[in-house]
C-alpha cells in the first residue's frame, strides 16, 4: 500500500503539472480525489492491514492527498492567473491611438428641399400647419368642392380604409380644416405625406409628399398669387429664374393654373430635362373656389383667396436631376452619400 500511495502521488504531481485548463484540472482532482477517486478506492482497502500499520498508512494518506490538494491550489492559480493576463493582454487599450473616425448621418434629400422650401414660405409670413393622414371623406374631397359623383374622384386612386375613412390624396384637407376652425386672414402651407393607388416606378408611388399652401384674407386677388409663387421660384431656384402661368382646370380653384419655371438646364432652348419644350411645370395653383369658402364658413362676398400645391419629390428630382423617384426610398448609402 505504501508503494501505491506513493505511485499515487508521483503520477498525480505529473498530471498536475502538464495540465494547461482548469477544466482539466477539476477532472484530475475528482479521478483522484473524489469519492470513486484512485486514492478513495485505495483506502478503503485499509481494513486488511494489522493494527500496527494502519496509523502509519493512514498518516502518509493524509500526506498525500494534502499533496495532491496543494498542488492542485497552486496549479488553479497558476492557471487562473494566465488567463487573466492573457484576458488582460487581449483587452488592452492603447490610450495613445488616434480614435476612429465615425461617419455621421445627414438629412435626406428630401428633407433638405423640404427644409428650404418651409424656410421660403415662413420668411415671407406663412405659417406651418399640419393635419391627420387618416382622413374623413368630408375633409378630402366633400369640402373642397369634390362631393362623391364629382368625377375629379376616378383620378384620385384613393386608398379607403371604410366607406367615409380613407388615407388622404391631398395635403388640402387640412386647408379644409384651417379654414373652419382657424381665425383669418390666414397664411398657411402644408407640408405632408399622402397616399394613392399607384403601382411602383420610376416616376410613381403609393406614398409620396406634397407642399400646399393657403392664402385666405380680403382683398387677395390673382396677382397676389403671381408675386408670392414667383417670388418663391426666384429663392429656390435663382433670382434669374422667369415663370409662366398656364390655365388649368382644379375643382377646389377658379380661376386655375399651372406654373412653370424656364429650364434651369437649357434656358429655353429646349432639352432631355425639359423633355424639348423649355419649360418644366412645377406646381399648380388658383383662387379658391367661392364654395369651398363657404362650405368652410367663410363669406365669399367679403374674403378671398389663393391657392397651391406641389410635389416635394418633383422638384427634389428635377433639382438634382435625379430621373428614378424609386432612390429617394430605398435608402440606398451609394446614393444617399452624394448629398
Amino acid at each position: 500500500m505504501k508503494e501505491k500511495l506513493n505511485s499515487i502521488r508521483q503520477s498525480a504531481m505529473e498530471l498536475i503539472d502538464k495540465c494547461t485548463e482548469l477544466k482539466s484540472l477539476d477532472e484530475i482532482r475528482v479521478n483522484l480525489l473524489g469519492k470513486k477517486g484512485e486514492l478513495t478506492a485505495l483506502l478503503r482497502g485499509m481494513g486488511g492491514l494489522s493494527a500496527n500499520e494502519r496509523p502509519v498508512m493512514g498518516a502518509l494518506a493524509n500526506s498525500v492527498r494534502g499533496d495532491i490538494e496543494a498542488a492542485v491550489d497552486a496549479k488553479k492559480k497558476q492557471l487562473a492567473d494566465a488567463a487573466a493576463a492573457l484576458k488582460l493582454r487581449a483587452e488592452r487599450i492603447d490610450v495613445t491611438m488616434p480614435g476612429k473616425v465615425r461617419p455621421l448621418g445627414k438629412k435626406h434629400p428630401l428633407t433638405q428641399v423640404l427644409d428650404e422650401i418651409k424656410d421660403i414660405f415662413i420668411g415671407m409670413g406663412f405659417q406651418v400647419a399640419s393635419g391627420p393622414e387618416v382622413e374623413y371623406d368630408h375633409y378630402n374631397f366633400e369640402m373642397l368642392n369634390m362631393p362623391k359623383d364629382h368625377p375629379a374622384r376616378d383620378t384620385q386612386d384613393t386608398f379607403y380604409i371604410t366607406e367615409n375613412i380613407l388615407l388622404r390624396t391631398q395635403t388640402s384637407p387640412v386647408q379644409a380644416r384651417v379654414m373652419e376652425s382657424s381665425p383669418l386672414p390666414i397664411k398657411i402651407i402644408a407640408p405632408g405625406r399622402v397616399y394613392r393607388s399607384d403601382e411602383v416606378d420610376a416616376t410613381h408611388s403609393p406614398l409620396f409628399h406634397q407642399i400646399e399652401g393657403l392664402v385666405v384674407d380680403k382683398n387677395i386677388r390673382m396677382s397676389d398669387l403671381k408675386g408670392t409663387l414667383s417670388l418663391f421660384a426666384k429663392r429656390l431656384y435663382g433670382k434669374d429664374t422667369v415663370t409662366r402661368f398656364r390655365p388649368h382646370h382644379f375643382s377646389f380653384t377658379e380661376p386655375s393654373a399651372e406654373m412653370d419655371i424656364c429650364c434651369f438646364s437649357c434656358g429655353g432652348k429646349g432639352c432631355r430635362l425639359c423633355k424639348g419644350e423649355g419649360w418644366i411645370e412645377i406646381l399648380g395653383a388658383g383662387m379658391v373656389h367661392p364654395k369651398v369658402l363657404r362650405n368652410c364658413g367663410i363669406d365669399p362676398e367679403q374674403y378671398s383667396g389663393f391657392a397651391f400645391g406641389m410635389g416635394l419629390e418633383r422638384i427634389v428630382m428635377r433639382r438634382y436631376n435625379i430621373n428614378d423617384l424609386r432612390l429617394l426610398f430605398e435608402n440606398d448609402q451609394r446614393f444617399l452619400n452624394q448629398f
